[in-house]
């Protein structure tokens, strides 16, 4: 997927309206924080010296964003194979093919 300059302003924003929440802070307050800003949103940003490092996901949210992308996945593989991008052949075929392509 290819970002523009409105794609990655608005990823910005969006990051800046979610929960931050220092390396400090939960080094010192550990897995309540989390639990503080979870409740509070779905996600969380852990901050490192004032950048944006990790995400914390309630896990509803993670398996949400799983299932979304394999949605997507089997989207494609039926894509592919309604226009016939596939290839019918053995294991070893297969494996010379991607490896001396």
């Amino acid at each position: 997927m290819i970002y523009n300059a409105v794609d990655s302003t608005i990823v910005s924003e969006v990051i800046d309206m979610l929960n931050s929440i220092t390396a400090n802070d939960l080094k010192v307050k550990g897995v309540s924080i989390l639990d503080q800003a979870i409740s509070a949103s779905s996600e969380a940003i852990i901050t490192v010296r004032g950048k944006s490092k990790y995400v914390v996901l309630s896990m509803d949210e993670y398996n949400r964003l799983r299932e979304c992308e394999l949605e997507a996945a089997l989207m494609e593989a039926r894509n592919d194979f309604e226009a016939g991008n596939y290839h019918v052949g053995t294991v070893e075929e297969h494996i010379n093919r991607i490896t001396n392509a």
